[in-house]
């Protein structure tokens, strides 16, 4: 092979950008260094150099301290940690590679959100003998805001706990758990020692129970094509290139979408509508254009077009408007406090606006919501935010792209903030989701029914309660809640279902599939499910509610005596089975976001009150097993 047919070769790779994250000291630069040095990826010249410094200042007797490799700065060598964003590009005859090794220190974690900003992959390093720390959770909450679909979890330094499988096994645990709130598709785990070189490139002897791949050909094999959104096709203007009378060309790169020519296009804000007429790049025109793709783009007529316009599809259009729902990650020493102006840069686009409610901060230890005034530097909160004018933009976990903001001081003209739009609707009901459970004003008081419960139990010749299935999509749940609606029917009683499908048709429409909607869902349909409790009514919910703790708030709030929970443990394979309308296939090409069992967690129940599965069971028998546990309770006679 030829020097030209090389370069033709290794153009053609795929490229994987990856962010290294975690606490201090778990050994971050020395696996980047490690494997660039077991790949034989070094020059003579830089592994001289590394054999000098590692003497003169490594940490690593005897041998090669293999961090200096990334720690080029002189505060980061007297002090063996990582400062600033290390970026490292290499190349294997599989895939090329862009490296950012992020610092472990709290004080430093805008840098590493920075480093991860542009990522397809996160490396999560965890030291075996120290455990989950504060920090690994911190970097891992702030990668799933910004939208990092995999996760490799490098349990570090197996060596200091002579390579016991045990310990890793509970730290793995440890994660999942703690991950499970987290919106993270794509988990795998590793034990290594970075140090000894073990799993990182080959194999390792010393843990022998380990049978999966070593790290650098998990990075070359996975998968990411699918990562990109060729759906929704966004060009936001950057320069407009006008180099004779006989050319007016649109300059941008394309973050989302594909283009071809001919197609019809609208500008944003004006709304005027054309004809793509050609993609110009450097080295000639192009039919189709893709993300990430620098290119020029002319249109069939003139129309006045401006840097921060957006050229978009005319049947598939952001949302444009000059408020929205934000998650907010605070990178300044200086506090944010809301009411205060600051200027915000969206793709092209400079705009001034303000931060109106500081909605809540998140414990990143326990990711619960705190209320909060203002955001320290490093801490995470949810706030609305109004522009002085309208942009056009996606949610975050749609587009990164069109759905990340940062903010600038507008004195000093510094970032001190990242923004992930989560919401645009923010002049609707607020969802908050509060822990006391306490209506947001105190003029609101209940009113009480002059017929009591007893009265309408009496009537009804039933204990009301409140039947709640849970499990994975295409379980059985529905299909379980209208039999047993029937038969309860059939047997004197009155029942009714709340269905999660018509829940999301009526008063959960302004609804999505978040983390944050999910437990919003549920909450709305256990209060319904509540009030027809007090009005006497046996409610069958069917619902997948797979986090444990909105199940727990429901049975609080309802009551332990008048809930029922049904765990329907049915295979995945079976649900998958099940599946005539596709959901599985879809989700798991990327289709579909946020899917519970593919890409959203499922926490399984740890004491429901009936354990059913579809596997085995048919409709009747599992109807048979809940009515004689409703018999043996003394809900019905």
């Amino acid at each position: 092979m030829d020097i030209a047919d090389f370069i033709a070769q290794n153009e053609k790779k795929e490229l994987l950008r990856f962010s290294t994250a975690g606490s201090v000291d778990d050994g971050k630069s020395t696996l980047i260094g490690r494997l660039l040095y077991d790949s034989k990826l070094i020059y003579e010249d830089h592994l001289a150099s590394l054999e000098r410094d590692s003497v003169n200042t490594g940490s690593v007797e005897g041998g090669l301290d293999y961090a200096l490799l990334l720690d080029g700065l002189k505060a980061e060598r007297e002090q063996n940690i990582t400062i600033d964003v290390a970026y490292r590009y290499f190349s294997t005859p599989k895939r090329k590679f862009i490296i950012a090794d992020s610092p472990g220190h709290q004080q430093y974690t805008r840098n590493m959100a920075t480093g991860a900003s542009t990522t397809d992959l996160a490396v999560i390093l965890i030291d075996a003998s120290q455990g989950v720390l504060q920090q690994s959770k911190r970097h891992s909450f702030i990668m799933s805001l910004l939208n990092i679909k995999h996760f490799v979890v490098a349990i570090n330094k197996m060596d200091l706990v002579d390579y016991d499988e045990e310990v890793y096994n509970r730290i793995k645990q440890d994660y999942i758990d703690f991950s499970a709130r987290l919106s993270i598709p794509d988990i795998h785990f590793i034990p290594i020692s970075a140090l000894h070189g073990d799993n990182v490139v080959e194999r390792s002897d010393r843990m022998p129970w380990y049978n999966y791949i070593p790290l650098l050909e998990y990075l070359e094999t996975i998968h990411i094509a699918s990562d990109r959104n060729l759906v929704d096709f966004r060009f936001p203007v950057q320069y407009v290139l006008r180099p004779n009378r006989n050319f007016r060309g649109y300059c941008g790169s394309i973050p989302s979408g594909t283009i071809r020519v001919g197609e019809e296009v609208m500008v944003l804000p004006s709304g005027m509508r054309s004809i793509i007429k050609s993609i110009t790049t450097f080295d000639g025109d192009l039919e189709e254009a893709f993300p990430p793709m620098a290119v020029t783009l002319t249109l069939e007529d003139e129309i006045d077009v401006s840097r921060g316009d957006m050229i978009v599809r005319i049947h598939n259009l952001p949302h444009i408007s000059p408020s929205f729902e934000a998650m907010i990650i605070w990178m300044n020493e200086k506090p944010l406090k809301a009411n205060r102006e600051y200027i915000f840069k969206h793709t092209t686009t400079t705009v001034r606006g303000r931060i109106n409610d500081l909605r809540y901060k998140v414990d990143v230890n326990t990711l619960h919501r705190e209320d909060a005034e203002k955001l320290e530097l490093n801490e995470i909160g949810r706030a609305s935010i109004s522009l002085n004018c309208p942009i056009f933009f996606d949610i975050y976990s749609r587009n990164s792209a069109t759905g990340g903001l940062i903010i600038i001081d507008p004195i000093t003209y510094v970032t001190v903030g990242a923004v992930t739009i989560i919401d645009h609707s923010p002049n609707e009901l607020i969802r908050e989701h509060t822990d006391d459970g306490q209506p947001k004003s105190s003029d609101v008081h209940p009113h009480r029914s002059s017929v009591s419960l007893e009265e309408r139990n009496a009537r009804l010749n039933q204990q009301p309660v409140t039947i709640w299935f849970t499990g994975l999509p295409k379980s059985g749940k529905s299909s379980l809640a209208y039999a047993l609606e029937r038969r309860l029917f059939d047997d004197g009683y009155t029942a009714h279902v709340l269905d999660g499908e018509n829940m999301r048709l009526t008063i959960s429409r302004d609804l999505g599939f978040s983390a944050d909607d999910r437990s919003e869902n549920v909450r709305r349909a256990a209060g319904v499910a509540k009030l027809n409790n007090n009005l006497g009514l046996i409610s069958i919910a069917a619902f997948v509610s797979p986090y444990k703790e909105d199940r727990d708030a429901i049975r609080n709030e309802i009551g332990e005596r008048s809930f029922v929970e049904i765990y329907l443990s049915t295979s995945l394979e079976t649900c998958e089975a099940r599946d005539n309308d596709g959901l599985y296939t879809r989700a798991r090409s990327g289709e579909i976001k946020n899917f519970t069992g593919v890409s959203a967690p499922y926490e399984t129940p740890e004491n429901p009150e009936l354990n059913l599965s579809m596997d085995t069971m048919t409709v009747e028998q599992a109807v048979d097993a809940i009515v004689s546990y409703l018999k043996e309770k003394a809900y019905i006679d």
